[in-house]
C-alpha cells in the first residue's frame, strides 16, 4: 500500500503548482475545501471521524491532480460521499448535493455543470484511482483520548486542555499536517500546544518509567522538540492569517470541469508523467520505524532545547498588545478566531475505559512510529 507522508519539498512542487498556481493560493484552496467538507458534513449530523476521513481524501487527491483540472468543491463532495460509506455513515450524493447548493454561491455551484450528480459520481471513480483503494484512515482524536487518560492532574483542568487540543485537531484538518506526520504524533504536538496555552503541566503519568523523560516518550520515541514546535506553528498559522477579501478570485476553474461527463472527452485522471511521479513519491525514509524525521524550521527555539512555546505569555482576557508579537495567541476565544468546528469530545469516550482495537483490525497499513515494548 502507498505510504501518504510527503516532505515539505515535495510539498511544494505538486500538480497544481507545476500547473502555475502559486504555493499561498493552493494552501487557500486546500484550506477552504477543507471547511467546506466541515459545514457540509456538519449540516448533515455526519461524525468528526467521516468529516475528517474526507478531508484526508481531498488532500490526498490534490496530491496528484491539480486544482486547474478538478474544481475544489465538486472533489470535496465527491470525498465526503466516499468517506461516508468507508465510515459507515452514508449518506446519498443528492442529499450532499443539496447540502453544498445551500452553501454555495451560484458561481460556485456552477462548477458542478449541468448534471451535478453524474458530476460527482464520475469523479467517485477518479478519487478511488486516486487514492489507490487505501481507504482506512486513522485521525488523532483516538490516540488524544488515549493520552489523556494516562495523565495526571488536576481533572478540570485536564479537560479543559484535553477540549482545547481536540478543537485543534479540528483545525489542523486545514493544513497538511495528516500529508506530513502520523495521527500519533500529530496528537502529542497538539496536547503538548494546549498544554502551554492552559497552562496544564503534566508532572506525572501511568506508566511512567525512569528513562522517560516527557510524557509522551511512552507513547512515541524520538520525538524532537523541533518536530513538535514545527507542527504547533504550523496550526497557529491558521489564526494569523488574514481573512480572505469577497472579490478575492476564485479558485480555478471558474467553469465545469473539462473532465466532466457532459463534455465529448471521456473523464480520465491527467496522466502523470514518470519524473513527475518521481518527484511525487514519498521518500523511502518516510517510513519509520521511529520518528527520526527532522529538517530545518523556520521558527527558532531557544538554545536550552526547549521549544519557543515555553516563553510564549497568554495576555489577559479582553487586553490585546499594541503590537502583536509572531504567534501571540490572544485569550482562548473562539469569536476572536478564524471559524472553527469544535465538536464536543464525546463523554462516553472520555469518563469511561474505552477499548481501543489493534492496529491490525483497523485495515489500516499506514506506516506508525516505534512504540516502546513493542515487537
Amino acid at each position: 500500500m502507498p505510504c501518504w507522508y510527503y516532505e515539505k519539498k515535495e510539498l511544494r512542487n505538486t500538480p497544481s503548482i507545476q500547473d502555475g498556481i502559486d504555493y499561498d493560493a493552493e494552501c487557500r484552496y486546500r484550506k477552504e475545501g477543507a471547511r467546506f467538507i466541515i459545514d457540509t458534513g456538519t449540516k448533515m449530523d455526519l461524525g468528526y471521524n467521516t468529516m475528517a476521513t474526507g478531508v484526508v481524501y481531498f488532500h490526498r487527491f490534490y496530491m496528484f491532480h491539480s486544482f486547474r483540472s478538478f474544481p475544489r468543491y465538486v472533489t470535496a463532495c465527491c470525498c465526503l460521499l466516499l468517506a461516508g460509506k468507508v465510515e459507515e455513515t452514508p449518506k446519498k450524493c443528492k442529499d450532499i448535493i443539496k447540502t453544498a447548493r445551500s452553501l454555495l454561491t451560484d458561481q460556485k455551484f456552477a462548477t458542478f455543470g449541468d448534471d451535478p450528480k453524474e458530476e460527482v459520481m464520475t469523479l467517485e471513480r477518479i478519487l478511488l484511482q486516486t487514492i489507490k483503494f487505501d481507504l482506512q484512515v486513522e485521525h488523532p482524536y483516538s490516540y488524544l483520548l488515549k493520552y489523556a487518560k494516562c495523565l495526571k492532574g488536576d481533572k478540570a483542568k485536564l479537560q479543559k486542555m484535553v477540549q482545547m487540543a481536540w478543537t485543534f485537531v479540528n483545525d489542523s484538518l486545514c493544513t497538511t499536517l495528516s500529508l506530513q506526520w502520523e495521527p500519533e504524533v500529530i496528537a502529542v504536538a497538539l496536547m503538548y500546544l494546549a498544554g502551554k496555552l492552559s497552562k496544564f503541566e503534566v508532572v506525572d503519568w501511568m506508566g511512567r518509567v525512569g528513562k522517560h523523560l516527557r510524557w509522551w516518550d511512552m507513547f512515541v520515541e524520538d520525538v524532537t522538540m523541533d518536530l513538535l514546535e514545527d507542527i504547533c506553528h504550523q496550526v497557529l498559522d491558521l489564526y494569523s492569517q488574514p481573512q480572505v477579501a469577497a472579490n478575492a478570485p476564485d479558485s480555478p476553474p471558474l467553469q465545469p470541469s473539462i473532465h466532466s461527463p457532459t463534455s465529448k472527452k471521456e473523464r480520465l485522471p491527467r496522466p502523470i508523467s514518470p519524473a513527475q511521479q518521481q518527484t511525487l513519491s514519498p521518500l523511502p525514509s518516510a517510513i519509520p520505524v521511529k520518528v527520526t524525521k527532522s529538517e530545518p524550521k523556520s521558527h527558532h527555539t531557544s538554545s536550552n532545547g526547549e521549544g519557543s512555546l515555553d516563553k510564549m505569555e497568554i495576555p489577559v482576557i479582553g487586553k490585546q498588545p499594541d503590537i502583536p508579537l509572531p504567534y501571540q495567541y490572544p485569550s482562548y476565544n473562539h469569536s476572536a478566531l478564524p471559524p472553527t468546528y469544535s465538536t464536543p469530545i464525546p463523554t462516553s469516550l472520555y469518563s469511561h475505559q474505552h477499548q481501543y482495537l489493534p492496529h491490525s483490525q483497523y485495515g489500516s497499513s499506514a506506516p506508525r512510529p516505534y512504540y516502546p515494548g513493542s515487537t
